[in-house]
Protein backbone atom coordinates (compact mmCIF):
# COMPACT_ATOMS: atom_id res chain seq x y z
CA UNK A 1 0.00 0.00 0.00
CA UNK A 2 1.41 3.15 -1.39
CA UNK A 3 1.19 6.18 1.32
CA UNK A 4 -1.64 9.11 0.18
CA UNK A 5 -1.25 12.44 -1.86
CA UNK A 6 -2.12 15.69 -2.01
CA UNK A 7 -3.50 17.31 1.09
CA UNK A 8 -3.50 13.86 3.17
CA UNK A 9 -0.14 13.74 2.86
CA UNK A 10 0.91 16.98 4.18
CA UNK A 11 -1.26 16.16 7.05
CA UNK A 12 0.20 13.17 7.59
CA UNK A 13 3.96 14.19 7.93
CA UNK A 14 2.62 17.67 9.36
CA UNK A 15 1.48 15.48 12.35
CA UNK A 16 5.06 13.05 11.96
CA UNK A 17 7.06 16.66 12.30
CA UNK A 18 5.21 17.41 15.02
CA UNK A 19 6.32 14.61 16.88
CA UNK A 20 9.76 14.68 15.90
CA UNK A 21 9.81 18.16 17.88
CA UNK A 22 8.21 16.52 20.85
CA UNK A 23 10.49 13.61 20.97
CA UNK A 24 13.93 16.12 20.27
CA UNK A 25 12.04 18.37 23.28
CA UNK A 26 12.23 15.37 25.62
CA UNK A 27 15.59 14.03 24.93
CA UNK A 28 17.53 16.89 24.85
CA UNK A 29 15.52 18.74 28.16
CA UNK A 30 15.42 15.53 29.86
CA UNK A 31 17.52 12.64 29.40
CA UNK A 32 21.21 14.36 28.87
CA UNK A 33 21.61 17.13 26.26
CA UNK A 34 21.26 14.55 23.27
CA UNK A 35 18.64 14.72 20.10
CA UNK A 36 17.46 11.47 19.12
CA UNK A 37 16.26 12.72 15.96
CA UNK A 38 18.20 16.02 14.37
CA UNK A 39 21.47 13.87 13.77
CA UNK A 40 23.13 16.80 12.48
CA UNK A 41 23.03 18.40 15.79
CA UNK A 42 24.43 15.07 17.46
CA UNK A 43 27.29 15.68 15.59
CA UNK A 44 28.22 19.25 16.87
CA UNK A 45 27.43 17.95 20.49
CA UNK A 46 29.58 14.95 20.21
CA UNK A 47 32.69 17.53 18.46
CA UNK A 48 32.39 19.48 21.39
CA UNK A 49 32.09 16.78 23.79
CA UNK A 50 35.33 15.29 22.45
CA UNK A 51 36.83 18.93 22.44
CA UNK A 52 35.58 18.69 26.20
CA UNK A 53 34.04 22.52 25.33
CA UNK A 54 30.50 22.84 26.81
CA UNK A 55 30.05 20.16 29.06
CA UNK A 56 28.18 17.96 26.66
CA UNK A 57 27.59 13.98 26.94
CA UNK A 58 29.88 12.21 24.14
CA UNK A 59 28.33 8.47 25.67
CA UNK A 60 24.73 9.60 24.75
CA UNK A 61 25.42 10.67 21.99
CA UNK A 62 27.48 8.38 20.58
CA UNK A 63 24.24 5.97 21.69
CA UNK A 64 22.48 7.83 19.39
CA UNK A 65 24.03 8.25 16.32
CA UNK A 66 25.24 4.21 16.26
CA UNK A 67 20.88 3.95 17.07
CA UNK A 68 20.17 6.08 14.22
CA UNK A 69 22.27 4.02 11.83
CA UNK A 70 20.97 0.76 13.07
CA UNK A 71 17.50 1.99 12.09
CA UNK A 72 18.21 3.63 9.08
CA UNK A 73 19.86 0.07 8.14
CA UNK A 74 16.59 -2.31 9.63
CA UNK A 75 14.12 0.52 8.34
CA UNK A 76 15.45 0.38 4.76
CA UNK A 77 15.45 -3.92 4.61
CA UNK A 78 12.10 -3.94 6.38
CA UNK A 79 10.05 -1.60 3.85
CA UNK A 80 12.18 -2.15 0.53
CA UNK A 81 11.29 -5.96 1.31
CA UNK A 82 7.54 -5.29 2.11
CA UNK A 83 7.28 -2.97 -0.92
CA UNK A 84 8.63 -5.56 -3.58
CA UNK A 85 6.46 -8.31 -2.08
CA UNK A 86 2.91 -5.55 -2.59
CA UNK A 87 2.89 -5.59 1.38
CA UNK A 88 0.98 -2.07 2.87
CA UNK A 89 4.70 -0.32 3.73
CA UNK A 90 3.97 2.51 4.94
CA UNK A 91 1.99 2.16 7.86
CA UNK A 92 3.95 -0.78 8.93
CA UNK A 93 6.70 1.02 9.00
CA UNK A 94 4.53 3.79 11.27
CA UNK A 95 3.45 1.10 13.53
CA UNK A 96 6.97 -0.69 14.29
CA UNK A 97 8.25 2.86 15.07
CA UNK A 98 5.41 3.39 17.14
CA UNK A 99 6.64 -0.05 19.34
CA UNK A 100 10.00 1.29 19.30
CA UNK A 101 8.88 4.81 21.09
CA UNK A 102 6.62 2.97 23.06
CA UNK A 103 9.31 0.66 24.32
CA UNK A 104 11.24 4.06 24.69
CA UNK A 105 8.44 5.20 26.97
CA UNK A 106 8.98 1.71 29.00
CA UNK A 107 13.01 2.00 28.95
CA UNK A 108 12.50 5.71 30.84
CA UNK A 109 9.61 4.60 33.20
CA UNK A 110 10.60 5.99 36.68
CA UNK A 111 8.87 7.70 39.42
CA UNK A 112 11.09 10.35 39.73
CA UNK A 113 12.32 13.05 37.24
CA UNK A 114 14.36 11.24 33.85
CA UNK A 115 17.36 13.35 34.76
CA UNK A 116 17.80 10.74 37.99
CA UNK A 117 17.13 7.90 35.39
CA UNK A 118 20.12 4.97 36.07
CA UNK A 119 22.74 5.10 33.26
CA UNK A 120 21.58 2.01 31.33
CA UNK A 121 17.85 2.83 31.60
CA UNK A 122 18.63 6.31 30.20
CA UNK A 123 20.48 4.72 27.08
CA UNK A 124 18.24 2.21 26.61
CA UNK A 125 15.97 4.66 25.99
CA UNK A 126 17.85 7.12 23.60
CA UNK A 127 18.75 4.13 21.70
CA UNK A 128 14.81 2.70 21.03
CA UNK A 129 13.99 6.96 20.09
CA UNK A 130 16.88 7.22 17.92
CA UNK A 131 16.14 3.44 16.50
CA UNK A 132 12.60 4.63 15.98
CA UNK A 133 13.60 7.96 13.80
CA UNK A 134 15.97 6.36 11.58
CA UNK A 135 13.35 4.28 10.77
CA UNK A 136 11.38 7.14 10.05
CA UNK A 137 14.20 9.20 7.68
CA UNK A 138 13.74 5.87 5.59
CA UNK A 139 10.08 6.04 5.50
CA UNK A 140 10.05 10.01 4.58
CA UNK A 141 12.99 8.91 1.66
CA UNK A 142 10.40 6.56 0.50
CA UNK A 143 7.37 8.66 0.75
CA UNK A 144 9.81 11.74 -1.39
CA UNK A 145 7.23 14.42 0.12
CA UNK A 146 8.90 17.94 -1.39
CA UNK A 147 9.55 19.88 1.72
CA UNK A 148 8.26 17.19 4.31
CA UNK A 149 11.44 15.60 5.44
CA UNK A 150 9.48 15.28 8.99
CA UNK A 151 13.05 15.77 11.08
CA UNK A 152 15.30 18.59 8.99
CA UNK A 153 13.73 21.85 8.25
CA UNK A 154 16.80 23.97 7.18
CA UNK A 155 15.85 23.17 3.46
CA UNK A 156 12.65 23.75 4.12
CA UNK A 157 13.17 27.06 5.37
CA UNK A 158 15.63 28.21 3.00
CA UNK A 159 13.05 27.34 0.21
CA UNK A 160 10.36 29.24 2.07
CA UNK A 161 12.34 32.30 2.12
CA UNK A 162 14.30 31.67 -1.04
CA UNK A 163 12.18 30.26 -3.51
CA UNK A 164 8.64 31.33 -2.40
CA UNK A 165 9.20 34.71 -1.03
CA UNK A 166 11.45 36.54 -2.14
CA UNK A 167 13.06 34.76 -5.22
CA UNK A 168 12.26 34.41 -9.05
CA UNK A 169 14.23 31.33 -9.52
CA UNK A 170 12.20 28.75 -10.43
CA UNK A 171 15.32 25.98 -9.64
CA UNK A 172 14.79 27.63 -5.59
CA UNK A 173 11.00 26.55 -6.37
CA UNK A 174 9.84 29.88 -7.05
CA UNK A 175 6.12 29.90 -8.28
CA UNK A 176 5.03 26.35 -7.07
CA UNK A 177 2.96 27.13 -4.46
CA UNK A 178 4.19 25.33 -2.04
CA UNK A 179 4.23 28.71 0.96
CA UNK A 180 1.46 26.32 2.79
CA UNK A 181 3.50 23.29 2.89
CA UNK A 182 6.93 24.84 3.70
CA UNK A 183 5.51 26.91 6.26
CA UNK A 184 3.66 23.86 7.67
CA UNK A 185 6.50 21.78 7.54
CA UNK A 186 8.66 24.73 9.73
CA UNK A 187 5.59 25.38 11.65
CA UNK A 188 5.09 22.18 12.76
CA UNK A 189 8.71 21.47 13.95
CA UNK A 190 8.62 24.62 16.38
CA UNK A 191 4.49 23.48 17.67
CA UNK A 192 6.32 20.08 18.72
CA UNK A 193 9.19 21.63 20.15
CA UNK A 194 6.77 23.92 22.30
CA UNK A 195 4.66 21.30 22.82
CA UNK A 196 7.48 19.20 23.94
CA UNK A 197 9.11 21.27 26.36
CA UNK A 198 5.41 22.64 28.09
CA UNK A 199 4.99 19.05 28.75
CA UNK A 200 7.94 18.67 30.27
CA UNK A 201 7.62 21.93 31.99
CA UNK A 202 4.49 21.27 33.44
CA UNK A 203 6.39 18.45 34.94
CA UNK A 204 4.96 15.60 32.68
CA UNK A 205 6.99 12.68 32.97
CA UNK A 206 9.57 11.91 30.15
CA UNK A 207 7.86 8.30 29.75
CA UNK A 208 4.66 9.89 29.44
CA UNK A 209 5.65 12.41 26.65
CA UNK A 210 6.99 9.48 24.86
CA UNK A 211 4.34 7.68 24.77
CA UNK A 212 2.21 10.51 23.59
CA UNK A 213 4.49 10.57 20.62
CA UNK A 214 4.01 6.28 20.37
CA UNK A 215 -0.15 6.87 20.82
CA UNK A 216 0.05 9.78 17.70
CA UNK A 217 2.06 7.88 15.24
CA UNK A 218 0.01 4.33 15.62
CA UNK A 219 -3.23 6.84 15.09
CA UNK A 220 -1.74 8.29 11.96
CA UNK A 221 -0.86 4.71 10.88
CA UNK A 222 -4.18 3.45 11.69
CA UNK A 223 -5.47 6.75 9.25
CA UNK A 224 -3.24 5.99 6.43
CA UNK A 225 -5.31 3.12 4.66
CA UNK A 226 -8.59 5.62 5.00
CA UNK A 227 -6.75 8.33 3.58
CA UNK A 228 -4.72 5.87 0.32
CA UNK A 229 -8.29 4.23 -0.31
CA UNK A 230 -10.21 7.66 -0.48
CA UNK A 231 -7.01 8.46 -3.00
CA UNK A 232 -7.59 5.41 -5.00
CA UNK A 233 -11.32 6.49 -4.72
CA UNK A 234 -11.14 9.72 -6.30
CA UNK A 235 -8.89 8.38 -8.87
Amino acid sequence: MEPPSGAALMVVMVCLTVVTGVLDAASFLTLGHVFTATQTGNLLFLGFGIAGQGGLPVAATVVSLGAFLVGAALGARLESTLAARGRPWFPVALLVEAALLAGAAGAAWATGPARELADGQRYAAIALMAVAMGMRNVTAMRVAAPDLSTTVETRAMTALVSGSVLGGDRRLGYGSHAVPRRGGSVGAMLAGGLLGAWLIGLGTRTSLVVLLAAVTVAATAFLVPGLAHGRNADG
